[in-house]
């Protein structure tokens, strides 16, 4: 259940201590990777930049030209493999999802293929051929580094594409407005607001988990991944408008006490998701049995 921040050391807040029983603030939330990894590959392309911007004070604007390319490059294909992962992780998360539109890191490896050519052929002097062998060897270590995008559609195979498509624009629309609200939570920069922001967030995926696995439950919880997150997101993009002209600790309680609300309705559709499946489990062994009935089948007795 969803409780109030409170105690003696509680920031803005009263009464009892938090519940130690829910569920961690960044539960559902894609955790990003390879940091190390594009870090050092980020570094390794700053050679080209301070190379170029030296060539352009020698006098040799084409060399300088082919220099600052190769960085160009190379930074772009870092930063598509930044996006890919951001993607792959949003992938990964999901139980139903369409695979990334661009296969950003395929195309940040491209790039850093073509950055690498550049570099050696114009920046070492190895020419065009010893350059795009460069390049080709630089392409095929980041894919290996970081692996290709996902490229197919998972979950739901079990059910027609229509309901797969379906279940999944609806949940896809509901993480944008579940990005936004954290988004908005964030410009408030309140580490009280932005945990119960993320504890309610993780609330909704859950939500979101449940209809990717019976897309039959998408009806009764539309309202939730629609009107009640938008609503969310335009009272907390108020709320951090508010805040940043005069912090209001009436305003902020009344908004934390609005996530607590929100928490609690999502909780409680989801576990009626759930009671739902029971009983349609219920209704369906029931008519089995009456059916074996009709056939003559009798249930054996347990010893």
């Amino acid at each position: 259940m969803a409780r109030r921040y409170g105690g003696d050391f509680s920031p803005g807040g009263a009464g009892g201590p938090r519940d130690s029983s829910r569920r961690p603030p960044l539960s559902g939330v894609p955790v990003r990777r390879w940091t190390a990894r594009l870090t050092l590959v980020s570094v390794a392309a700053f050679p080209m930049l301070i190379a170029g911007i030296l060539e352009l004070g020698s006098g040799n604007p084409l060399r300088a030209l082919g220099e600052l390319a190769a960085f160009a490059g190379m930074a772009s294909g870092v930063w598509l493999t930044r996006e890919g992962l951001k993607a792959e992780d949003a992938f990964t998360a999901r139980t139903v999802a369409h695979p990334p539109r661009a296969p950003r890191k395929i195309a940040g490896a491209v790039a850093m293929g073509i950055g690498v050519t550049l570099g050696a052929a114009v920046g070492w002097d190895l020419g065009l051929i010893q350059g795009a062998l460069y390049g080709a060897l630089a392409t095929a270590a980041h894919l290996t580094a970081f692996g290709l995008d996902p490229l197919r559609a998972k979950g739901l195979a079990e059910h027609s594409d229509f309901d797969r498509d379906r279940v999944a624009g609806a949940v896809d629309k509901a993480e944008t407005l579940l990005a936004d609200l954290i988004a908005q939570a964030g410009r408030v920069r309140d580490r009280t607001v932005t945990a119960r922001v993320d504890s309610f967030a993780a609330a909704a995926r859950d939500m979101f988990r449940r209809i990717e696995a019976d897309p039959r439950d998408l009806a009764g919880a539309r309202r939730y991944l629609g009107v009640y997150l938008s609503g969310a997101r335009d009272a907390t993009a108020q709320f951090a408008d508010l805040w940043a002209r005069t912090p209001d600790t009436t305003a902020r309680e009344d908004y934390l006490a609005l996530l607590d609300d929100l928490e609690l309705q999502f909780e409680a559709k989801s576990a009626t998701l759930i009671e739902n499946d029971r009983s349609a489990l219920d209704i369906e062994i029931d008519v089995l049995r009456d059916r074996l009935k009709q056939e003559g089948v009798r249930p054996r007795k347990m010893e």
